[in-house]
């Protein structure tokens, strides 16, 4: 049960290695979020988890070894928020930041494309803020993957 395969410090290490990989990739991947996800993003991201998993144990399928291979990525996971709370450098490093995708009813095409959204993201942000094209005064990209539009006050 407790017997392990691997040293207890490699499990960490290991952890560790491939929580940071993984967020980089997440960040340079998009900003959908969990609700915002399609069907193929769901399947990539299952297949992201299955694929690392023999990465994080090394092989060894003990207790002892999943056990400290979870509260590796728990504890990260914990510094990770400490960090972003304390430091708004390393919140938008790791977050990100609100991107202006739009203003006076237009958006910019280049930074649209950039962000990956399609048009009928677009279509579908302004129909859930009741706004008309005409009457957007500013959309942004929130970090969490939210389109937010302001209306021009009327």
């Amino acid at each position: 049960m407790f017997d392990m395969d691997l040293p207890w410090w490699e499990f960490i290490v290991r952890g560790l290695a491939v929580y940071l990989l993984l967020l980089v990739m997440v960040r340079l991947s998009g900003r959908r979020t969990v609700g915002q996800f399609t069907p193929f993003d769901l399947l990539v991201v299952m297949l992201l988890s299955e694929a690392v998993s023999n990465s994080l144990s090394g092989g060894d399928d003990s207790l002892a070894g999943g056990l400290i291979a979870a509260a590796t990525l728990v504890a990260i996971n914990s510094f990770v928020a400490l960090l972003s709370s304390r430091s708004q450098g390393f919140e938008k490093l790791v977050d990100g930041s609100a991107v202006l995708i739009g203003r006076d009813g237009v958006f910019f095409d280049k930074v649209v494309r950039h962000c990956r959204l399609s048009e009928s993201d677009l279509e579908e942000a302004l129909r859930e803020h009741d706004c008309p094209r005409p009457e957007m005064k500013c959309a942004f990209l929130e970090a969490d993957g939210e389109i937010t539009i302001l209306r021009n006050p009327q």
